[in-house]
């Protein structure tokens, strides 16, 4: 039986022989690990700092009371809560708190780059106790402002969550913020993806706008996975309970103890991106983003939006007949590790879409620039190359006999054997500290 040090050290190897180019994923620092991996996670906590419901919390009181106050200079906001274990759970307290089962809420479609959590229909929380609102992107993938104002004055939702997991351009907050408060709404920012964009000032920040703003704590802010909510002064001018509804949400309402070891790796992370060089990273990921996407489109790819404006980019397959699972798939076994993904309008269904998402916070991490974006994206274009007579068939039936057919040739191809080597040898040069 392999124990779970061996596990470990698989795992470590293959993140440093691949490349991650997932735009959720990123690397975290040794300073982070080791706060996640420290005695903190022994310490319960229940409560909130100064009121909690065990003894012997004087040293986690700090900890979480640090990590308020360094997101609040940071962000910029009035009001901070820390304790929400992920980005699902954080969002899912906002709307607990906030508002009454029934209610109606209003978020971008999945399948437009949205999130699960911003009202998917029927079998998310967010879709299943409120009343779900979608609005999506026109055929070129961009958001229509003008159309997005005429649903909510018509559905009149009470809370519009507006955030993207797949979506390359730039949110205009302020014309969000005129939309909710034309119908009295409340406007929360989900800033998951661009939190470390936000800090690094290559992305505006929503802090003006919103009245809530949720982030995860990994992704682009390069901490653990973790999660905040921050009510701001518009908020609390809205609400002045808002905060503490909120944290009423999150505990009791929700969740049990907070996680000590996870609010010290995310104070760590927040105190990192104080540094100068951690703007110069958030500049380097655009433009790390913005170049890869110009050189994929000069190969022939299709762009959703046509350009990125922040770290991630959307490939549309669909000119290629190609499906994102068979290109994902291959593209893992050539140690490039990407993820199917919708586009705007797919008629394929989520488990087997259109296209594929790729980002590159992990790879500006380990240092690279527009040189390696070069190479990266010629491994990219080789591969889709290669793989392109590989259509999924119509039939559901013969698509699963296909897929099972595929995956296991990929083992055996020589071809993504060779860009795999080429891909650690390129990965020797700019190892994971």
């Amino acid at each position: 039986m392999i124990r779970i040090q061996e596990l470990i050290k698989q795992e470590e190897r293959r993140q440093q022989e691949t490349l991650m180019m997932i735009p959720s994923e990123n690397y975290a620092s040794k300073a982070v690990r080791e706060s996640v991996g420290s005695v903190l996670m022994n310490k319960y906590s229940e409560g909130y700092p100064y009121k909690r419901y065990y003894q012997g919390n004087k040293i986690a009181d700090e900890i979480e009371t640090l990590t308020i106050e360094k997101a609040k200079k940071l962000f910029k906001v009035e009001h901070v809560n820390v304790q929400p274990y992920s980005g699902s759970p954080a969002n899912s307290a906002v709307l607990f708190g906030l508002l009454n089962s029934g209610d109606k809420i209003m978020g971008l479609k999945l399948s437009s780059g949205g999130h699960l959590t911003h009202g998917h229909p029927d079998i998310t929380f967010s879709g299943k106790f409120f009343k779900s609102v979608q609005f999506g992107t026109k055929n070129d993938g961009i958001i229509d402002y003008d159309e997005v104002e005429k649903l909510a004055k018509k559905e009149k939702p009470k809370l519009l969550f507006i955030g993207t997991t797949a979506y390359p351009l730039i949110l205009d907050w302020k014309r969000f913020s005129e939309i909710a408060d034309s119908i009295n709404a409340i406007l929360v920012a989900d800033v998951s993806h661009v939190s470390g964009l936000i800090l690094a000032g290559v992305y505006p920040s929503p802090v003006p706008f919103a009245h809530v703003v949720t982030t995860t704590t990994h992704k682009t802010l390069r901490g653990p996975r973790g999660a905040m909510i921050m009510v701001t002064k518009k908020g609390l001018n809205k609400d002045i309970d808002m905060g503490n509804k909120i944290d009423r949400a999150v505990f009791p309402g929700l969740q049990g103890g907070p996680h000590n070891n996870t609010t010290a790796g995310i104070l760590q992370a927040l105190t990192e991106a104080e540094d100068k060089a951690f703007k110069k990273y958030g500049e380097q990921i655009v433009k790390n983003a913005s170049f890869l996407a110009e050189e994929l489109k000069k190969g022939g790819l299709t762009i959703v939006t046509g350009k990125t404006e922040c770290h991630l980019i959307v490939v549309d397959l669909r000119p290629l007949n190609l499906s994102g699972n068979v290109v994902a798939e291959a593209l893992e076994y050539a140690g490039i590790v990407v993820n199917r993904n919708s586009v705007p309008n797919d008629p394929a269904p989520p488990f087997i879409p259109s296209g594929i998402r790729l980002g590159t916070p992990g790879v500006t991490t380990r240092g690279m620039k527009e040189k390696e974006m070069k190479k990266i994206a010629k491994f990219i274009l080789d591969v889709v190359d290669h793989v392109k007579d590989n259509r999924l068939p119509e039939d559901k039936d013969e698509r699963v006999k296909f897929m099972k057919d595929f995956r296991n040739r990929l083992p055996k191809d020589k071809f993504l054997k060779d860009v795999a080597s080429q891909v650690k040898m390129l990965n020797k040069r700019f190892p994971i500290l």
